[in-house]
């Protein structure tokens, strides 16, 4: 039986931090999903589909680890991992406060379905300090967001507060 696990997110952008996860996360399973969040409450500066793209763009060279899916998702993450027959849902942690607001999601999601564990990856300490939200507003601000993301993502990132 094969192991899936989901690794959701918003990716607004994807960070450098992101693809460390995902990179450890293939040698934990034998699919892994990463799910794009659909959450317009964040407001995101991507859309839906250039986030979907960008994630696929840059995980491509690790589809020879595992089997690697991207979808767009949208309400209750329980309701998506039991959707793809995930029994796995992968989370990054980068400090102390992503491990209070993560241990109070898990106790919820355990709650909802107890078939499903979370499994924390801790960040590597390169990017302990990388969010997708100060990574825009560096950009936005002129300042230098390459030690943050990929060269794609930042062109991308860089063309997108060009047009705004």
């Amino acid at each position: 039986m094969a192991r899936v696990g989901l690794y959701p997110g918003t990716f607004d952008p994807m960070t450098n931090g992101h693809l460390d996860i995902i990179g450890r996360a293939v040698k934990l399973v034998d699919k892994l999903v990463i799910g794009v969040a659909i959450n317009q409450g964040k407001g995101p500066l991507f859309s839906l589909d250039e986030r979907v793209a960008t994630v696929q763009a840059e995980t491509a060279h690790l589809k020879q680890h595992t089997v690697i899916e991207v979808r767009p998702f949208e309400g209750l993450l329980m309701h998506f991992a039991r959707e793809i027959g995930a029994g796995i849902i992968i989370r990054g942690l980068r400090a102390v406060a992503d491990f209070e607001y993560e241990f109070q999601m898990t106790a919820m999601n355990q709650q909802l379905d107890r078939e499903i564990e979370t499994v924390f990856l801790m960040a590597d300490p390169r990017h302990q300090a990388v969010a997708s939200r100060l990574v825009k507003e560096i950009a936005i601000l002129g300042g230098d967001i390459t030690h943050f993301v990929s060269p794609g993502v930042a062109e991308r990132l860089m063309a997108k507060v060009a047009q705004t």
